[in-house]
């Protein structure tokens, strides 16, 4: 099952699926193919560039497995989903998020306040020599 972007036929503005039915079925699982976000983006209609579509045929005749694109996905898989076909459930797009150390900012936020206070020193004896009022 391939996912396909919105926008790309001009019949309709949705999101698209091809569906691959095989009769002498191999295996024993379903491709998912997430390729929503593989597209060339036109004023009108969206379209799909050559390497896009490789892509897709190679991914699935070699039924291939790729983080955030496609899944080979057991039948018990999907009978405990209730048979729930929608690809964003077994092929997550979402990137995970950033692991922040935050010692190391903690650490770069008190070097940069004391390099502040280091200049706001420096600043103040230059206004003080000139006769001015320093600065807080």
């Amino acid at each position: 099952m391939t996912g396909l972007p919105a926008n790309l036929f001009f019949s309709t503005g949705i999101p698209v699926c091809i569906l691959v039915l095989k009769k002498c079925k191999k295996y024993d699982d379903v491709l998912f193919i997430n390729a929503g976000e593989y597209f060339e983006k036109d004023k009108r209609q969206n379209s799909l560039r050559p390497e896009h579509i490789e892509k897709i045929v190679e991914t699935c005749k070699s039924r291939i497995e790729e983080e955030r694109y496609s899944r080979r996905v057991s039948m018990n898989e999907i009978a405990k989903n209730n048979y729930n076909l929608n690809i964003s459930r077994y092929v997550s797009t979402a990137k995970s998020e950033e692991i922040i150390d935050l010692k190391a900012v903690n650490d770069e936020l008190v070097n940069i306040e004391k390099k502040i206070a280091e200049a706001t020193e420096k600043h103040n004896q230059f206004l003080k020599e000139l006769g001015l009022p320093p600065v807080s």
